[in-house]
């Protein structure tokens, strides 16, 4: 539990829950996972990393992004896709991928669901994408010209929205 300030006289309880799973399959770019590791920190959510990864956990460049907030941020790092899928158990799932047709702002998010992101360079390959169903891949429109949204921005644009969804965390 934690107190916040609502109005000058007025304290109010609210109960930080951990909210959602971020998951990244095969990050490539360090600057990026330590945004998303800030992220994470910042919005009680917990982080996923999938190896191979293209970076060491140690990078100097993924502590720069992260800051001190990678202190802070939940994350655990998984040998393969399977022993992800393992820890995150029943909770439901939705792979984000320039190849589906459903948007991220009509899904009705709930805490706890986990969020599958790919690597920079290529998305989620068939492999993964094939275990989700139809309505739990996810596209973030875009123009049309447009190949991709950066990682970490992608991450950000779809954990707020189920963020705000759920109340922001406050019960």
């Amino acid at each position: 539990m934690a107190c916040i300030a609502n109005q000058p006289a007025v304290l109010r309880t609210i109960q930080i829950v951990q909210m959602f799973e971020i998951v990244l399959y095969q990050p490539e770019i360090p600057p990026n996972t330590g945004n998303i590791m800030r992220l994470c920190a910042n919005t009680g959510c917990r982080l996923h990393l999938v190896r191979p990864l293209g970076f060491s956990v140690a990078d100097r460049h993924l502590a720069r992004a992260g800051m001190d907030y990678r202190d802070w941020a939940e994350f655990t790092v998984h040998d393969d896709w399977t022993a992800c899928l393992a820890a995150l158990g029943d909770r439901r799932r939705y792979a984000f991928t320039t190849r589906a047709s459903a948007p991220y702002h009509q899904v009705a998010y709930q805490a706890g669901d986990a969020f599958v992101f790919g690597p920079e360079t290529r998305g989620l390959p068939a492999e993964v994408l094939d275990g989700f169903a139809a309505d739990a891949r996810i596209r973030i429109p875009m123009t049309p010209r447009s190949r991709s949204l950066n990682l970490s921005n992608a991450v950000a644009v779809v954990a707020y929205e189920a963020w705000r969804q759920c109340g922001f965390g406050e019960r």
